[in-house]
């Protein structure tokens, strides 16, 4: 698995003009699947994410965790990620885990993050979305799973 982690003030995301997902404080995940991930990856990731500890404390040093601030999550699916740009012009997401396989296993990353008490919105698997949100710092970062 692969995820963006995108520290936000908001984040919404809409499909066909409807808002679907908003959160205030937390974070904004591009979540992508590739063919060999597991429950391990996603368990692994979820941990990650719910103790990063990117948030200030009163001295302004990153010294606080989602859980500590009680952030939310924006968790949007991201095909996308795993598109390989090295040949041509067009890219190839031959990486990306095909729906059937994907889609079980982000629900159960989200799922896995709610048990550890954090609100998770979503997007709509495999739809249109338009996502918006406000990247504060920015604090931008790329999770992996390393169970490869």
């Amino acid at each position: 698995m692969k995820i963006v982690v995108q520290r936000a003030q908001n984040a919404e995301v809409t499909v066909n003009d409807e808002t679907i997902g908003k959160i205030s404080e937390g974070f904004m995940l591009l979540v992508g699947v590739t063919h060999d991930d597991t429950e391990q990856d996603a368990e692994y990731l979820a941990d990650k994410i719910a103790n990063l500890r990117v948030f200030e404390d009163d001295a302004e040093k990153m010294n606080h965790s989602l859980l500590d601030v009680g952030g939310q999550v924006l968790s949007i699916s991201q095909f996308t990620l795993y598109g390989d740009c090295r040949k041509g012009r067009r890219p190839n997401f031959m990486a990306a885990a095909k729906p059937d396989q994907a889609l079980p296993l982000y629900e159960y990353f989200n799922d896995k993050l709610r048990e550890k008490g954090i609100d998770v919105q979503t997007g709509e698997f495999g739809a249109m979305m338009d996502v918006t949100f406000t990247n504060v710092g920015p604090v931008t970062l790329i999770l992996e799973s390393p169970l490869k």
